[in-house]
């Protein structure tokens, strides 16, 4: 993961580990490389989805990048003869040898400029070599869209008005095209939206505590967190409420975009 504010903390991303795969599984679905010898995942987070790459192809060297310590620290348990990791922010990344396969599986929404930073790894591509990226699409949703209106309230606007979630934080997909074609690969890019069902208190915070949420409380001291955290779990109750059943339905929207090019 490539963010700012305050350290990530894997149990909590965890979570929700099964829902947050799914994405990345049916993303590298759509790479049709068949013998790579380099495979990169730029923000590997706790690195058992990089591990995965390594059954994927198995005659492939993998690495795994993050900015994150604590990420490292959790992935250092799928390290093995065939997968490393290292520190590294995916912003300044490049690779030092050609890159068969270079994976980011959401992370890019997370680093300013992204999409000249995707542009970039496009174009060091190898001939017959593949980019595959997928970001979160929801930047419009209620989730993102209250937060927002909360962090420039008059109340928290003088400390959190900059850490607001922007709706224009990634590209739709013909952004994404644009960037895969300028760039001379053939481009397969698609959306998704996941319906998830969740469980348990205010289930819907406990998603975005690990991820949108995180910045914006690394700003605040704890009594000042709890203010805000509690009038933004109230107000995504209201969004999202819970059913009879005591579940709570979140769509979530994903953005897909495949490049590979040609031999």
């Amino acid at each position: 993961m490539t963010a700012t504010g305050g350290a990530w903390h894997p149990g909590s991303y965890l979570r929700f580990a099964g829902e947050r795969a799914r994405p990345f599984v049916e993303l590298v679905a759509r790479v049709a490389a068949e013998a790579p010898r380099s495979v990169v995942d730029l923000g590997c987070g706790e690195g058992s989805l990089t591990a995965s790459l390594a059954q994927r192809w198995p005659q492939a060297r993998v690495t795994g990048v993050d900015s994150s310590p604590e990420m490292l620290a959790a992935a250092s348990a799928a390290a093995s003869e065939r997968v490393a990791f290292e520190l590294g922010d995916v912003a300044d990344w490049a690779p030092r040898e050609p890159v068969d396969v270079l994976v980011s599986n959401a992370v890019l929404h997370w680093v300013p400029g992204h999409p000249e930073v995707m542009g970039r790894w496009a174009a060091a591509l190898p001939p017959g070599g593949w980019l595959a990226v997928q970001v979160p699409g929801n930047f419009r949703a209620p989730t993102h869209a209250l937060l927002a209106d909360l962090c420039c309230s008059p109340v928290w606007a003088d400390r959190l008005a900059d850490v607001a979630p922007s709706p224009d934080t990634v590209l739709e997909p013909t952004g994404y095209a644009e960037v895969l074609t300028g760039a001379g690969l053939a481009a397969d890019v698609w959306e998704a939206t996941y319906l998830h069902v969740l469980r348990g208190p205010d289930p819907v915070l406990a998603w975005v505590r690990s991820t949108v949420l995180r910045p914006v409380l690394a700003r605040l001291d704890d009594d000042a967190g709890a203010r805000f955290t509690d009038a933004y779990a109230a107000a995504l109750r209201a969004a999202y409420p819970a059913r009879p059943d005591g579940t709570t339905l979140l769509p979530f929207r994903r953005i897909f975009a495949v490049g590979n090019r040609p031999t």
